[in-house]
């Protein structure tokens, strides 16, 4: 038995006003009012996308502006990385928590399992797809894969691309999970969701590999801690050192930008004070 949907009233409830962080707009919420968020694109009905920006992400949008675009076209932006909820600790409206795509996937698959909707898995590497349709549904039953695809990683023809639409398009999935890598995955989906036509669809990374058992999670302390990129260059060392080394710098030039300011901010000249004010 499935659960009801939410009412149209819900499903247009506004979110909370973003918060910026490095430039990024990031919407406030938990890990539960992101699965209720996503309901709500699905019962709107109209195609959409979320993202989960990391740190990695964040820096991509600084050094590609057409980011910024895709971006300011997203439902939402989630947080998914301790050094940005940290970071907006500082500011007036700070971010509640971490929301892991990692952790995200398992919740909305056993959301749809209640719901009834359809998902569809793209990308990922060969056999991870299937792999993990198959351990989702065994750990969710009822939960539909409506489709799986995993195109190669070359540029594909007009022709392939138009049948990868079709082939969407006729499983009617009502969310789409895309595992391109970043940016590749936020840009196809910002470039192809109006044609595929699905009511959510969100860059999911290294997710489908975490849902087949390819990797294992990092333990909870770790995560809790903030360490989590640690455990995970452990187990990819050659593509991933380069990469958390450059985020490392990235995060080095923020928090001396914000320094920096802080210090411009503690010396700038008092103005005068109004003539005849406080008299």
């Amino acid at each position: 038995m499935t659960d009801p949907a939410p009412s149209p009233t819900s499903a247009l409830a506004p979110l909370p006003p973003p918060v910026r962080v490095w430039g990024v707009p990031f919407a406030p919420l938990t890990l539960a009012q992101t699965v209720d968020a996503v309901d709500a694109l699905i019962a709107r009905g109209e195609p959409s996308y979320f993202i989960t920006a990391n740190l990695h992400y964040v820096m991509l949008t600084h050094e590609n502006p057409d980011l910024v675009a895709i971006n300011d076209g997203a439902a939402f932006i989630l947080a998914d990385g301790a050094p940005i909820v940290k970071a907006a600790r500082a500011l007036a409206t700070p971010l509640p928590e971490r929301v892991a795509g990692s952790d995200l996937i398992f919740l909305l698959c056993e959301r749809a399992a209640r719901r009834g909707h359809r998902v569809f898995l793209l990308g990922a590497p060969p056999g991870v797809a299937e792999e993990a349709a198959a351990a989702l549904t065994a750990r969710y039953p009822g939960l539909t894969i409506a489709g799986v695809a995993c195109p190669p990683f070359r540029a594909l023809s007009e022709d392939e691309h138009e049948a990868l639409l079709a082939e969407i398009r006729d499983a009617r999935p009502d969310l789409l999970f895309v595992a391109f890598g970043q940016p590749k995955g936020e840009r196809w989906i910002a470039e192809n969701l109006a044609r595929a036509g699905v009511p959510a669809a969100v860059q999911v990374g290294a997710s489908l590999e975490f849902a087949a058992g390819r990797f294992a999670r990092a333990p909870r302390w770790m995560q809790r801690g903030g360490v989590e990129w640690v455990f995970r260059m452990l187990q990819e060392p050659r593509r991933l050192t380069s990469r958390y080394a450059a985020n490392a710098a990235f995060l080095g030039r923020m928090k001396l930008r914000r320094l920096l300011r802080g210090l411009h901010a503690a010396h700038a000249p008092v103005p005068p004070r109004e003539a005849g004010r406080g008299r």
